[in-house]
């Protein structure tokens, strides 16, 4: 889930360094879709447009080992 996201940050870390560092971005596929400073304000934005798990929020800092978080959403359908 999301390995696709995460493979394209670790492989364009450098390029997108230098325009993002220190930002929190939102990766779908293998496009950087918004640019944050705080992780609350890339997640309360991407909720608007993308549906929970099909998008990625990665900080963006000079470490290759940092590791994704995931959050799951306690949904109940019926």
């Amino acid at each position: 889930m999301l390995e696709r996201e995460y493979d394209f940050y670790i492989k364009n870390l450098s390029a997108l360094l230098k325009k993002y560092k220190g930002k929190y971005i939102v990766i779908v596929g293998e496009e950087v879709v918004g640019s944050y400073d705080t992780e609350i304000d890339a997640y309360t934005n991407s909720i608007k447009l993308y549906e929970l798990g099909s998008f990625l929020i990665q900080y963006c800092i000079p470490e290759k080992k940092v590791q994704p978080q995931m959050f799951h959403s306690r949904a109940v359908f019926s």
